[in-house]
């Protein structure tokens, strides 16, 4: 089973129990061998310390030594390329809202380059979640023109419709955030198979109907099916801001695998990527949310 996060599409789930099956010593203060917990960067098969990297020097005999401490994933190290990569998307935003105004002359225009930046994101992200190796470049890129993106848009619903709606939704994506980093340090939230089946389920079936209605509203006008208005569009706003702490329950096992079993170091650009995805999802959902109950009012 893989992870939800194409960008994690390499790490993570095994097809047989759930977590990807033992092949690797884990570090110090990892869980023990033979229990649930698994270690996601495994490498080779038959002697399982042959080929793997990752694994302690100790018991790999006649491999390759193991990697010093510093070229091995922290949470340090995660939080930075996390920081690096949001804070590029929180600057080019900051600067699209203000170099590309969204009043009645201008609006046309500032809307096609904000769809053009969000296309070129789309491909930027799906050519890394391919890629082997992360590629910091490629990322940042991505979170460049994802700003581009979120800035004209972000500008637009709080020109039009409520000049507060834009913190309101930074705000409520950062409960979020905290809210789902609390309950999975406390261990409320348990990513199992289960529990990862249930949230790939339900977002194929979410992304299918919005799909359905974003065909509907291209060629039958109006909302659609009425999933982006009235009590509909609130509902699939909750829905959509669920899935979201779901999938970042997801990339925070990821990171935990990483840092438990001695990811390398270069693997926390794809965990920032990764998280990156995820709290923008959670973003528009919770802006898409907030701008239809103001609306209504």
């Amino acid at each position: 089973m893989r992870s939800s996060n194409p960008v994690f599409s390499r790490r993570g789930f095994s097809r047989d129990n759930g977590i990807a099956g033992f092949n690797a010593q884990p570090q110090a203060g990892g869980p023990a061998v033979g229990t649930t917990a698994a270690n996601p960067y495994a490498q080779g098969t038959g002697n399982p310390y042959a080929t793997n990297p990752y694994a302690p020097a100790d018991i790999q005999p006649g491999g390759p030594q193991a990697p010093a401490r510093s070229q091995v994933m922290t949470i340090d190290d995660v939080v930075s390329r996390t920081a690096m990569t949001l804070g590029t998307v929180v600057l080019t935003a900051a600067l699209s809202w203000f170099l590309l105004p969204v009043d009645q002359d201008n609006l046309g225009k500032s809307y096609g380059i904000a769809i053009g930046a969000a296309l070129i994101a789309m491909v930027l992200g799906l050519v890394q979640a391919f890629k082997s190796k992360p590629v910091p470049a490629l990322i940042l890129a991505y979170a460049a023109f994802e700003g581009v993106f979120l800035g004209v848009i972000s500008n637009t619903v709080s020109t039009y419709i409520s000049p507060g709606v834009v913190v309101q939704a930074v705000l409520g994506t950062m409960s979020v955030f905290a809210g789902v980093l609390i309950a999975y340090r406390m261990r409320w939230i348990r990513v199992t198979r289960r529990f990862y089946g249930f949230v790939m389920a339900a977002a194929i079936g979410f992304l299918l109907l919005m799909a359905v209605n974003l065909l509907f509203t291209v060629f039958g006008g109006g909302d659609g099916l009425g999933f982006r208005s009235g009590g509909l569009g609130i509902l699939f706003g909750v829905i959509g801001i669920i899935l979201g702490a779901c999938f970042l329950a997801l990339d925070f096992k990821q990171v935990e695998d990483g840092v438990t079993y001695g990811a390398p170091r270069e693997e926390s650009w794809l965990a920032a990527f990764g998280l990156t995805l995820t709290l923008v999802w959670i973003y528009l959902e919770m802006l898409r949310l907030l701008s239809i109950l103001q609306g209504n009012d």
